[in-house]
């Protein structure tokens, strides 16, 4: 999948509290749940963010407490992808399992600033700063990671063997 849009650009360390707040939680309704997306690391990033734009942030993102909440919010925004230097395990795998893109590059958070226009190819693991003219490079994921991320999630993705299967 080809991903573009504009970068946001946050450091190292944002937990899920950061992400969507605790006191959001009484709800799972992912419309709702965006509203808030990010709202305590930058108050504006709701009002300004676009669909199809990027998250790009230092270590460790999506540390904390573990709660599908986060991916579900930041997919809500119409985030396309998040691109950090690395991912806090249990947030790794939520994303996977919500359906959104994720990638690790050192290289590409440090050469992306805020604003920068971005292009990803999940397939091939390409980050381009179209801004600058860079590429910078991620681990793509395997073929069924893949496929559970274009199907939505993993709830989608089983839904459609199960279907295959009966069909």
């Amino acid at each position: 999948m080809i991903y573009k849009g504009s970068a946001w650009k946050f450091g190292r360390d944002i937990d899920t509290d950061a992400i969507i707040p605790a006191r959001y939680l009484k709800t799972s309704d992912p419309a709702e749940l965006g509203k808030h997306c990010m709202e305590d690391a930058d108050p504006e990033f709701i009002n300004r963010a676009k669909k199809g734009d990027v998250i790009v942030a230092g270590e460790n993102f999506g540390c904390g407490s573990s709660r599908e909440h986060a991916p579900i919010s930041i997919k809500a925004v119409g985030i396309s992808c998040v691109i950090a230097k690395s991912f806090a395990r249990i947030f790794y795998r939520n994303a996977i399992n919500t359906g959104l893109p994720i990638l690790e590059s050192a290289e590409a958070v440090d050469g992306i600033t805020t604003s920068d226009e971005i292009q990803v190819d999940t397939d091939k693991g390409e980050i381009t700063n179209l801004t600058t003219g860079k590429v910078y490079y991620a681990k793509p994921f395997p073929g069924f990671i893949n496929d559970i991320i274009q199907q939505g999630g993993l709830i989608n993705y089983m839904r459609e063997k199960v279907k295959m299967q009966v069909d």
